[in-house]
């Protein structure tokens, strides 16, 4: 069985592949999802995840990459410390900003994800 960072880099890897199908499935069925930008999750599941922030995000921003550079893990908890990179559709500006995320592994299923990120360079980028 894989290890709890070790599901959260295949998450990270289904992304950069644009294999939205396989990134969902890493998530459990009621998996709750928080952000801190204008991508919501309006429920709890990976579908809502998907018509919610995955699919917003993918159709707004052109390059996207969550490039994490540091993983901390305690029992059910991984905490992923990286950088954004995309550039954003309507503008062409580049945006680069440092994120957080804190997510919970629980039977080798993501059940929960709360994410922290420069909201300012991405802004920016959007202006």
């Amino acid at each position: 069985m894989k290890d709890n960072i070790e599901i959260i880099r295949d998450f990270y890897a289904a992304l950069a592949a644009e294999q939205a199908p396989r990134a969902l499935a890493l998530m459990a069925d009621d998996i709750e999802w928080t952000t801190m930008w204008q991508y919501k999750a309006e429920g709890r599941g990976p579908q809502k995840v998907a018509e919610g922030v995955l699919m917003p995000m993918m159709k707004e921003w052109r390059e996207v990459a969550f490039v994490p550079t540091e993983f901390i893990a305690q029992g059910a908890a991984v905490v992923s410390l990286g950088v954004f990179n995309g550039v954003h559709g309507a503008t062409g500006k580049s945006a680069e900003a440092r994120y957080a995320h804190a997510w919970t592994v629980v039977d080798g299923r993501i059940a929960s994800f709360r994410q922290y990120i420069d909201t300012l360079a991405v802004a920016e980028a959007c202006a």
